[in-house]
């Protein structure tokens, strides 16, 4: 069996997220998406309410599961048996960052990681950007699924202060 998984912090999960889940259904027999946390990101949903935002919005990708990934991803993926990591890159930027991180990876666990282009109607959102326009009261109805638009109110209207 093929085990792939779509780390990421997730704070909070975007269509084009969930454009690169959708697109790793069709290549891989298991999809893990991998919650994790990044401890230079500052986050608006804490790591629970990111798990189950990602697991109410890809409830229908039968061979989808959402787990909480902690420590070094390559041994994670080494001890839940992942055979490839999957990583979505929307600008040259992000290869430029991510490019390292799979070369430590290869090199901590032998594992691979697979980059998929966003596609180019999705390439301009990021979870930050969803934060700054929802934050300033815009719509980010075209960026996020529905319930995370309904989080992100929710959120933003009960805090002050972020």
């Amino acid at each position: 069996m093929t085990r792939a998984l779509i780390p990421g912090s997730f704070d909070p999960i975007t269509l084009g997220h969930v454009d690169i889940i959708e697109r790793c259904t069709n290549l891989f027999e298991d999809v893990i998406v991998g919650v994790a946390n990044n401890w230079s990101k500052r986050y608006l949903f804490n790591a629970h309410e990111r798990v189950s935002l990602a697991k109410t919005v890809t409830q229908n990708l039968a061979n989808v599961q959402v787990a909480r990934v902690e420590g070094l991803l390559a041994l994670w993926c080494e001890q839940n048996g992942v055979d490839v990591i999957v990583k979505g890159l929307r600008t040259a930027g992000d290869a430029s960052f991510e490019l390292p991180q799979a070369t430590v990876n290869h090199n901590l666990a032998d594992i691979e990681t697979l980059f998929l282009p966003t596609r180019a109607h999705l390439a301009h959102i990021s979870s930050t950007i969803v934060k700054e326009v929802a934050v300033n009261k815009g719509s980010v109805r075209a960026m996020v699924p529905e319930p995370v638009e309904r989080a992100l109110r929710d959120r933003i209207d009960s805090t002050t202060t972020l």
